[in-house]
């Protein structure tokens, strides 16, 4: 083809190039500039926003609480990551990969910083002895899911989200090849679920709190809306397991911190209390 692209012998970035976050995205990482990070009075200081990653981690702190665990307890903070807060001095301390979302436990002598999703959900799991089975071969189907979702979302988020809802133009190629593998992906799901009621067997655990956020949200037409195109309601198994997870009291609570789109009610900035979400939830139609 005598108009297709050829790769220069050595790349630069492009800045007019990039769609959506075209203005944050850099070839470069560490801090950009000088700023601390805000500490509340809660044991779990969580930094992130309410992407599918950041709900993944708020979904298993309001679980947590609702098990009793008042040691889980937290301040959410606001990242905008379309501002760049993430590439503070404060945060990349936190987190070098600038990242959302990010931990600092503060409960023991010395803070410990975690990041990467399916990280602090391990973290927190072990810290507090609950959504991840003891038995050794019951934990290891859950950490295969847990890795499998780490290694799987960004096909569906950077590769077909990106494509099929956030780049500057559409192309045939990059939406049927990530399509492809997305549709793959709900097709792995649904076939599991049809043999197990959660993703890892016959008990919620954190598996399910991290492949819900982005394969739930997206067969519930909650994500790029997309759920006509990928033929979302054929998935049979998902869409019951998807609706199920959905009606959880702390998935609700969960999934609306640190959002910053949608109606009033399903947008609370930022958490300091479960009183924050109880009053935004009186306001659900």
């Amino acid at each position: 083809m005598s108009n297709a692209y050829v790769p220069p012998k050595v790349w630069t970035m492009d800045a007019e190039n990039g769609g959506e976050w075209a203005s944050i995205n850099r070839p470069e990482a560490g801090a950009r500039f000088e700023r601390e990070l805000p500490v509340g009075q809660h044991p779990l200081q969580l930094y992130s926003m309410g992407t599918p990653n950041g709900q993944k981690i708020t979904i298993m702190l309001e679980e947590l609480l609702a098990l009793g665990e008042s040691g889980a307890e937290y301040d959410a903070h606001l990242i905008r990551i379309g501002d760049g807060d993430q590439f503070s001095s404060g945060f990349v301390a936190v987190n070098p990969n600038s990242k959302i979302p990010a931990l600092v436990d503060r409960s023991g002598s010395t803070p410990v910083n975690v990041f990467e999703s399916g990280s602090i959900l391990l973290y927190l799991a072990e810290k507090f002895g609950q959504l991840l089975p003891q038995d050794h071969a019951a934990r290891t189907q859950v950490l295969n899911w847990l890795f499998w979702l780490q290694g799987s979302a960004p096909y569906l988020g950077g590769g077909f989200g990106h494509f099929y809802a956030y780049a500057p133009e559409k192309f045939e190629y990059p939406i049927n090849r990530f399509t492809m593998e997305a549709k793959r992906q709900l097709d792995l799901l649904d076939k599991q679920l049809a043999e197990n009621t959660y993703i890892a067997g016959e008990t919620f655990s954190i598996a399910d709190i991290a492949i819900w956020p982005w394969y739930g949200n997206l067969v519930l037409g909650l994500a790029y809306n997309a759920a006509e195109f990928l033929d979302a309601g054929s998935y049979q198994h998902l869409q019951r397991w998807a609706k199920m997870i959905y009606e959880r009291p702390a998935v609700q609570r969960g999934r609306i911190v640190n959002k910053t789109s949608g109606e009033a009610w399903e947008a609370i900035e930022e958490r300091h209390s479960a009183a924050d979400i109880d009053a935004a939830l009186k306001q659900r139609p």
